[in-house]
């Protein structure tokens, strides 16, 4: 194997990822992600400019509740993986924002009913315990990675799809939302193209979403990463399915 222009793309994918920020290689259009028929953005600007307590689950490093302002009075964020702390508390807390380490979700550290509003962007979340730190008729919004999401990536680097997520989807979702005590008001669930356009650009990726390909590692992978660099070469870009849904749901 002996090509510069992979070597080349496979050494710009040491550029360190900090945070939750994929503007290495999106804002140099490496990566584009088709549409979606929603905006959880704009559904989430729209619940804060309501909401009097809220908290942002997986807050990552701040880079999206930070620009969700102004604020309510209070508002806290939770973040669990820990390199991502500090960063979040250095945007976050000259914002007024409270960020709050944890690790289980199951067991949060606020009381009975503080929030009446919660939302909740990629982050994994316990049904139940949502539903008790949330105040009855509080809103909770959430989107989320379902288990399907870039298989084709797997494929063809020849590992399976990660079984931890592999039946996460809308359907089992609402379930849990309801059976602890949450009206729907609304869900959908979508399959759009992620279109990478070089392989240091995947492997960037691969880097940062730890869950896709666990324990991955470049030497691990160089055949089947340069098979995918020659599938660049010949189409000029490689395309995955990503899988989202989104629910809007209040607490009854």
């Amino acid at each position: 194997m002996n090509d510069k222009q992979f070597s080349s793309f496979i050494k710009q994918a040491d550029e360190p990822f900090v945070g939750w920020d994929f503007s290495f290689i999106s804002e140099t259009g490496r990566m584009k992600s088709e549409l979606l028929s929603w905006s959880y953005g704009s559904i989430a600007t729209s619940l804060v400019q309501n909401a009097k307590s809220m908290l942002d689950m997986g807050t990552g490093g701040g880079e999206f509740l930070s620009k969700l302002r102004p604020f309510p009075t209070s508002v806290y964020a939770t973040e669990g993986y820990l390199p991502n702390v500090p960063i979040a508390k250095e945007r976050l807390t000259p914002l007024g924002v409270k960020v709050v380490q944890i690790s289980n979700d199951g067991n949060l550290p606020f009381e009975t009913g503080k929030f009446d509003l919660i939302i909740n962007q990629h982050e994994s979340f316990s049904s139940r315990e949502v539903r008790r730190i949330i105040s009855k008729e509080g809103i909770f919004l959430t989107q989320q990675v379902g288990g399907l999401d870039c298989i084709e990536i797997n494929e063809n680097l020849r590992v399976p799809i990660n079984k931890e997520f592999i039946d996460w989807n809308l359907k089992k979702a609402l379930n849990e939302i309801q059976e602890n005590h949450f009206e729907v008001l609304k869900s959908a669930e979508e399959f759009p193209i992620q279109r990478f356009y070089d392989i240091g650009a995947l492997v960037y990726y691969l880097k940062a979403i730890s869950w896709q390909v666990p324990g991955f590692e470049i030497s691990n992978f160089k055949d089947e990463l340069y098979t995918i660099h020659k599938i660049f070469e010949q189409k000029g870009y490689f395309d995955a399915k990503q899988h989202r849904f989104i629910i809007l749901a209040k607490a009854v």
